[in-house]
């Protein structure tokens, strides 16, 4: 444990020798990553959602909250799917691999499940409702979830090197606070 009585909480989650300890990821690191998977967002769909609409898109009063099938097709069904392939495939978006953090089973460890996944992000949702309430629990929660993670169970870890083969050990904090390994 660390002296710093502001670091995130640990959890080892590593399964092979010399791999990885696992760290929850705060409330900054998520948020960074946030908005560099919103950029990415931004700067694939605007294009397209310019080239059908025109500058007429940005006109509230003429399009609405929804333009039509292609903006609700490229705004909000392509996000969705690709958000949640991308935890399917590599566990994160773009922005969390750039800061290393992934997405996991909060109670194994592993990948989460295709349903955990969708779940997921459903439940981003439930979480932005309340004045985005749901998101900012992340940074008083002692596991570092957000209702979004705490309905699908899933945690956001990041990876750090370890330097010893005890280090590395199958081992995982369950919500009771009993120790498994």
């Amino acid at each position: 444990m660390s002296d710093n009585l502001y670091a995130p909480p640990t959890a080892e989650v590593a399964d092979v020798p010399g791999a990885t300890t696992q760290v929850y990821a705060g409330f900054w690191i998520r948020v960074a990553a946030t908005l560099v998977d919103t950029l990415l967002i931004v700067a694939v769909t605007y294009p397209f959602l310019l080239i059908i609409y025109g500058s007429a898109y940005f006109d509230d009063e003429r399009t609405g909250f929804i333009a039509g099938p292609a903006d609700f097709a490229i705004s909000w069904l392509a996000p969705a799917v690709a958000t949640v392939l991308f935890w399917i495939v590599r566990q994160a978006q773009p922005g969390k691999m750039l800061v290393k953090a992934r997405v996991v089973d909060a109670k194994s460890g592993g990948a989460p499940t295709a349903g955990q996944s969708i779940g997921r992000y459903f439940a981003y949702f439930v979480s932005a409702l309340p004045l985005c309430a749901g998101f900012f629990w992340i940074a008083f929660d002692a596991r570092k979830q957000g209702w979004h993670d705490k309905l699908a169970g899933t945690l956001v870890v990041r990876s750090s090197s370890t330097s010893t083969v005890e280090d590395a050990g199958v081992s995982f904090d369950d919500p009771s606070g009993a120790r498994r390994r």
